[in-house]
């Protein structure tokens, strides 16, 4: 693999791979917040970005794309007291940066007044802002990344006869940075990588053709699983579905494998989020403080994570972050907000404008030993679910409907693989019917979960 180094974006030249340094985005967001001061701006906040990476893809054995992406983008937000504006341009010119903020100003003036619009409180901004290592750009030419997607490629063809066809190998090298500054006294900014080799092979042929698909996703190349070991196993996953078939209609206990059983946790996150409970549309209103999951269940927080995927020294509106459980003993001990949807619930930021940070779902009873196999015997007879289908959840009833695709499982051992059936069931009652996590721990972007193992669901099939 491509060696990857390592190269932080706070000097006043351009960090590997960028056009602009730090101190030059300093100066542009320190422009567009003088000039909405000269404009007779209450409060506003500027932020400007560079992203950049490069992208190939092949196919049988082929180069398919090669694509190198690079943008930039100077977002300007004005208060004129609780009237807001927001502008964006691509221009980083001293003319361009006023034009944006002459934009966001004349937005504010003609937008109807909001009591809970701002800036963060400033008792909320973030002043220690330590470096999580998020930065590992990858210096790899299109060449050595088409070589690597070709031996990803290469390897689930390889693992068996029955691999006829592809959809494709990829790999990704992403890097970005920003600098971001408000008048409430947040300034800060930093860069971060996002590496990914993935692959997608196709088993049998005719009607009984069965796709899967695997990745490994790191902020430095150096992490990423092999390109083969990656191959073989995405080639396992599509064998293992050939002649999958239909099963009768049955309530029956559900096993969602690691991957799909993150799904479950952002449900959760969605459910207890700001947005959701200020506009009364989520199933888990007024939960603060009231048993959702068994006492079995934890969910925590770390925004402090070394290299993790949802890490972060501050959230998107510069307020400080916190390690925390937002679920203890499966009770709800805190929701996700930020300054705004904190005001419109008269309660404080948890600072998570922008979203979570590396949560982790666990179980108190989850042994060593607890791996995939050991939770299939829990299982019992039932259904282990691998894919899911569709958006059919209703945020505001709870109520969940999802296709499915997955493997029929009699007494602890895998019977046969199914497909074309549905499982249905409300959110509460799954979450408080979860009775044990695996030890399967598997990163699912900034969500950590193992596999979960549900006492009831109802399986529509034929």
């Amino acid at each position: 693999m491509t060696k990857a180094s390592k190269t932080q974006a706070s000097s006043h030249t351009p960090a590997q791979g960028f056009s602009y340094s730090r101190e030059h985005f300093e100066s542009l967001v320190d422009a567009a917040l003088k000039h909405a001061k000269k404009l007779g701006a209450t409060d506003a906040g500027a932020d400007a970005s560079e992203g950049c990476g490069l992208s190939v893809s092949v196919r049988k054995g082929e180069l398919e794309n090669v694509e190198r992406n690079r943008d930039k983008s100077l977002g300007v937000t004005v208060y004129l007291g609780h009237r807001r504006g927001n502008a964006s341009t691509s221009d980083f010119s001293q003319a361009a940066i006023e034009r944006t903020v002459q934009a966001a100003y004349d937005i504010a003036r003609f937008t109807a007044e909001d009591p809970v619009a701002g800036l963060p409180d400033e008792k909320d901004i973030a002043k220690y802002h330590p470096d999580l290592d998020l930065f590992h750009p990858w210096n790899i030419t299109s060449a050595d990344a088409a070589t690597l997607a070709l031996r990803c490629e290469a390897s689930a063809m390889q693992t068996d006869k029955r691999i006829t066809n592809s959809e494709g190998a990829a790999v990704s090298a992403q890097q970005s940075h920003f600098f971001s500054a408000h008048t409430h006294g947040f300034r800060g900014g930093y860069a971060s990588s996002r590496h990914t080799i993935s692959v997608a092979p196709i088993a049998g042929k005719g009607d009984g053709m069965q796709r899967d698909a695997w990745y490994s996703s790191m902020r430095d190349a150096n992490e990423l699983a092999s390109p083969e070991s990656v191959g073989r196993y995405a080639a396992e996953r599509a064998l293992s579905r050939l002649k999958s078939r239909k099963i009768a209609t049955i309530e029956c206990p559900v096993l969602f494998e690691a991957p799909v059983a993150a799904g479950l946790l952002g449900g959760f996150v969605q459910a207890v989020s700001g947005g959701a409970l200020y506009r009364k549309s989520t199933f888990l209103l007024d939960s603060l403080g009231k048993r959702v999951f068994p006492k079995h269940i934890d969910i925590s927080e770390d925004p402090f994570v070394m290299r993790g995927k949802g890490s972060s020294p501050f959230d998107d509106e510069g307020v400080t972050v916190r390690a925390r459980r937002v679920v203890d003993a499966g009770r709800v001990e805190g929701y996700f907000l930020s300054s705004y949807t904190a005001r419109k619930l008269g309660m404080p930021t948890t600072g998570n404008s922008g979203g979570s940070h590396n949560l982790v779902m666990s179980s108190r009873l989850t042994q060593s030993a607890d791996d995939l196999d050991a939770m299939l015997k829990k299982l019992g007879t039932g259904l282990f679910v691998i894919e899911l289908m569709g958006q059919g959840v209703n945020y505001v009833t709870g109520d969940y409907s999802r296709g499915a695709s997955g493997f029929w499982v009699e007494n602890g051992r895998i019977a046969y693989p199914v497909q074309e059936i549905t499982i249905a069931g409300n959110m509460k009652d799954m979450f408080q019917g979860i009775e044990a996590i695996g030890s399967d721990a598997y990163t699912m972007g900034a969500k950590t979960i193992g596999s979960v193992l549900i006492n009831r669901m109802k399986v529509a099939g034929s």
